[in-house]
Parts: structure tokens; C-alpha cells; sequence
């Protein structure tokens, strides 16, 4: 897939996601990024996967930046959906700001959805249905720790309520299937790690977090900046390091009776190298062997599956090494298609 194809793939999946907005700025990318500026030479020799390594969102996002900062006005009608040149926009934003556009593309987007953690507490629900724990959670990739206030959140699934009732973030995705378990999650620790986390207590940092929104989705917004300010209220635990020494690290530490462990990310782990995959697979297949009913790991992976053309929810849980997905979702998790673990 060239860079074309690339920016019309996502375009055409911003357009069935009520992203019209954002489509056209894909498409205007397309068409405007050429070899003259430093963006466009990086971009068009990019040696890796366009979709995979996700280069249309990271391109994106720091042209959303610009418009929100108000720091170009060539993008604001395009940024606004009104009538305009769309690649003279486009151009006029990369005459005037290219190194700061091409320093996106450093690293992959923090797309940091706070309702993907409606798969998390679903999942967290059939656990408990099968052994009654308190959980201590681990999460890689955890961005900006949106995900790591997964107890801090009110869920309504298939009609399950979870969460305090006066939570600020009420997540309600549109869920198919069978309702997960009706029963109390209890939580004993939320840790999280990423490579380069997002501080939102920082103005600067916060924003840069939600350029990674698309412009068009303002329920998205309104659920990031509620999440946010529940993090700037009580910070979570979230530190910087790599994603395998953190998992090596917590699987040797002492797991309490009757507590469940659990490694779950979203979204990150096509950003890994594939020795970091293998080093955690083998951690957990090492670990799950010597788990018991009383001492069980479970993993629970909400990834995008390129053979299927779908995010799946993936649970693995030791002992017992089940190994099943229980549920294809909207990457953003607006909807839910579940199935139970005994299905």
C-alpha cells in the first residue's frame, strides 16, 4: 500500500464513522504531500507499514494541533467543514510550520480513549464471574493513564451497570450480544507503564493529547477533557519504561491469595518490537504455568486483528489456558459485539 492508498483507507474509514472532517483532510494530505518539504520526504520514504504503523493518524493530528492552538489560519475553515481549497490548505500549513508537523511523526499516536475501557471492565466481569478475586491490573501502553481510571468510570453494558454512579465519565457503548456477568469487580491496584507517557496535568501536554481526536467526534472530547480532569484530581500510577521489563518485573513480584493479575492494553501492541512481544508472551505463558485457582493471570489484549479486518477483544487466562476472543469492537469501543466465555 503506497501513501495514497494509505490516506484513502482512512478516509474512507472516517467517512463510515462520522468523521467527514477528518476524511477530507486524509484526502487533502494525499494529494499535497510532495517531496519539497521535510514532511513530505519523510512520509513518502517511510519504510515501514502506513497502516500498521499508523502514519495517517500521526499526520493528522498535528494539523488538528495547529487549528486548535489557532496558529494558522489556512486550516480553519477546512478544520470548521466549510468551503475551501483543501490542499492549498494543507500546503500553507507545511510552508509555515513543516519541523513542527514532521516531529509527529516521531512517535505513534496517543490515541488514549478512555472508553476502551468498557472491553476492560466487561472482560474484568466474566473473571470474576469465574474466580470471585479482587484484581491487581497492569497495563502497558497506558499513554496518558485515561485507561488507568477504569474504576473511576460508570459503565452501562448490555444494561450491566459498573462504576460509581456519580462519575463524571458515564461510558454507554452500543453492545450486541449477551450481557456479561452481573456481578461486584473489585479492585485492589491499577499500575501502568508507556515509553513515552503524557503528564495532562500539563495544559501543553493535555492538548497535545487531544489533537489526537478527530475533530468531528465531540463526545469523544467532552469524555477525554472529563477524564483528564478526574487524572489532574488524583494522578494514577502510571510510570515511564519499556513495556516487557514492566511486565517482567510485576510477574516476579508476590501475588497476594486470592487475587486476580491481569495485563491489559489497547491498541499498542502493533506499536511493539517483536522482541518486546515475545519477551512479554513468554513472560505470561511462564507465569501462567505456575498459576492456580487461588494465585490465576489472566490477559486481556483489545487489538486490531489485520487478518479479520477487526479490533478484537482477546482474553487469556491461566490456569486453565483459555484462550478466546469474547468480542469485536469499534477501535474507539462506541460499540460492542460481545460473547460470553461459555458461548
Amino acid at each position: 500500500m503506497n501513501f495514497p492508498e494509505a490516506m484513502e483507507y482512512q478516509a474512507q474509514f472516517g467517512d463510515t464513522n462520522d468523521a467527514p472532517i477528518t476524511a477530507r483532510v486524509c484526502r487533502a494530505l494525499a494529494v499535497a504531500i510532495d517531496d519539497s518539504t521535510a514532511t513530505g520526504a519523510r512520509v513518502l520514504g517511510w519504510t515501514g507499514h502506513y497502516i500498521a504503523d499508523a502514519v495517517p493518524l500521526r499526520l493528522v493530528a498535528p494539523f488538528h494541533f495547529l487549528f486548535r492552538e489557532g496558529r494558522c489560519a489556512a486550516l480553519d475553515a477546512l478544520f470548521r467543514g466549510e468551503a475551501t481549497d483543501d490542499v492549498a490548505a494543507i500546503r500553507s500549513a507545511l510552508a509555515d510550520h513543516d519541523d513542527e508537523i514532521n516531529r509527529w511523526l516521531d512517535g505513534p499516536p496517543q490515541t488514549n480513549e478512555a472508553a476502551r475501557s468498557a472491553t476492560f471492565m466487561a472482560a474484568l466481569l466474566e473473571l470474576t464471574d469465574r474466580f470471585g478475586h479482587e484484581f491487581e491490573l497492569l497495563e502497558i501502553g497506558s499513554s496518558a493513564g485515561l485507561n488507568l481510571l477504569i474504576d473511576r468510570y460508570r459503565y452501562n453494558l448490555g444494561d450491566v451497570l459498573v462504576g460509581p454512579p456519580d462519575s463524571a465519565v458515564v461510558i454507554t457503548p452500543d453492545w450486541k450480544g449477551p450481557p456479561p456477568p452481573d456481578v461486584p469487580v473489585r479492585i485492589k491496584s491499577i499500575r501502568g507503564v508507556d515509553i513515552a507517557p503524557i503528564d495532562v496535568r500539563d495544559a501543553a501536554a493535555a492538548e497535545h493529547l487531544l489533537a489526537y481526536i478527530w475533530v468531528d467526534q465531540k463526545e469523544r472530547f467532552a469524555r477525554a477533557e472529563a477524564a483528564i480532569a478526574l487524572i489532574r484530581d488524583d494522578y494514577p500510577a502510571l510510570e515511564k519504561g519499556d513495556a516487557a521489563d514492566f511486565v517482567e518485573q510485576r510477574l516476579r513480584e508476590p501475588q497476594a491469595d486470592n487475587t486476580t493479575r491481569v495485563l491489559m492494553h489497547s491498541i499498542v501492541w502493533q506499536y511493539l518490537p517483536a522482541e518486546t512481544q515475545q519477551r512479554i508472551t513468554a513472560a505470561m505463558e511462564a507465569a501462567g504455568a505456575a498459576a492456580t485457582t487461588e494465585l490465576p493471570l489472566a490477559w486481556i489484549a483489545f487489538e486490531a486483528d489485520r487478518e479479520l479486518k477487526q479490533h478484537t477483544v482477546r482474553l487469556r487466562i491461566w490456569p486453565g489456558n483459555v484462550d478466546a476472543v469474547i468480542a469485536i469492537a469499534h477501535p474507539h469501543a462506541s460499540w460492542i459485539v460481545w460473547s460470553r466465555l461459555d458461548d
